[in-house]
């Protein structure tokens, strides 16, 4: 356990601490026209005693979000423009962040969540990799969940045809389909199998006009992992399925599946292997997550990851009346699931 744990922090970034003293974050994307600034300005409407920092990502030199936004002063809105903030102003993501953090601490400002708003054609993969990789934002900052918008009306055209559109469904902790009243509701359900497809670990919400409960969409605690968390996803719970090429989901470049195995991991086997996998699919390893049941500890091992980015941690020791298991879910760009799956059951051990 211990030698996992270490050995993966000599590589990557270790998970968070502290949790209940950092500021939470929250991604929200979605392909364009999703609805996104709609939610934010209804998000705003509703909030009167928290107050929210909101940095936007405008890919053009003039913004009108910051004008449609602002309800009063206690709004800090940043804008971010003439460049994607998953590439080529991430940059000025790190700076912003820095820049509010600061501010914070000399009682310049005073906020308690950050809202980050991704342009519609952004990979909000390396926007969460900051979260990682910075230590001074990682010190301070947590991120709470990444929530993806998607079109009802335009929605599975989007997904086929724009590979950033599904990996912003993806990298989702939440989904929420806006514009469902102008569908049917045999459409709506196509859309939802469509999504589970792509992410089935997360739940999906139908909203109009950008009308949700703020308890809906902020700590929600998706992104870090938690015992609480059931990894276990509906798709897990419906029939079993023969794909063909008929099949509306067949052309998907993302994919999902999931790692499930009675038998405990061996650290230093598990540890090669999560190496060389990351090494050689960790671009298109979008996110992943699980809870491990491994041979030298009685408490659970929380895995998180993006990318080549892998966080591990202890959990809760197991309950006296639940058999130990390990559940992994993998979000990615057509990644090998039986490669993955037969080099992970290499890891495990018998008990008997």
């Amino acid at each position: 356990m211990h030698i996992l744990i270490k050995s993966i922090e000599n590589i990557v970034m270790a998970p968070y601490k502290n949790l209940d003293r950092m500021i939470p974050v929250t991604v929200i994307t979605g392909f364009l026209g999703s609805g996104k600034t709609t939610l934010l300005k209804n998000i705003l409407s509703k909030l009167t005693n928290y107050r929210l920092a909101i940095i936007e990502n405008e890919f053009g030199p003039e913004s009108i979000d910051n004008e449609l936004l602002v309800q009063d002063s206690k709004e800090e809105i940043i804008e971010l423009s003439n460049g994607c903030i998953c590439c080529t102003i991430r940059g000025d993501l790190v700076k912003t962040l820095l820049d509010l953090k600061m501010k914070q601490l000399n009682k310049l400002l005073k906020f308690d969540h950050i809202i980050i708003e991704t342009t519609g054609i952004a990979n909000p993969g390396p926007v969460c990799q900051t979260f990682f990789i910075d230590n001074d934002v990682a010190d301070y900052y947590r991120l709470d969940s990444v929530v993806a918008l998607v079109d009802a009306k335009h929605g599975i055209d989007t997904l086929k045809n724009q590979i950033e559109a599904q990996k912003q469904v993806g990298f989702a902790d939440k989904i929420l389909v806006s514009k469902s009243d102008l569908v049917s509701d045999d459409e709506i359900n196509l859309l939802r199998k469509y999504l589970i497809r792509i992410n089935p670990k997360s739940p999906i919400k139908n909203i109009n006009f950008g009308d949700i409960d703020t308890d809906d969409i902020l700590h929600i605690n998706g992104f870090n992992l938690n015992d609480a968390l059931d990894i276990d996803s509906e798709f897990l719970k419906q029939e079993e399925h023969i794909c063909s090429e008929k099949c509306h989901h067949h052309d998907n470049e993302i994919n999902s599946f999931t790692f499930l195995s009675n038998k405990p991991f061996n650290s230093k086997k598990l540890e090669m292997v999560l190496g060389e996998l990351t090494e050689k699919y960790g671009p298109d390893m979008l996110r992943y997550k699980g809870i491990l049941y491994m041979d030298d500890t009685n408490r659970r091992v929380i895995l998180q990851g993006v990318h080549m980015l892998i966080g591990a941690e202890q959990g809760n020791e197991w309950e006296f009346t639940q058999k130990p298991n390990t559940k992994i879910v993998f979000i990615g760009h057509r990644l090998p699931k039986n490669l993955f799956i037969n080099k992970l059951n290499e890891c495990t051990v018998d008990t008997d």
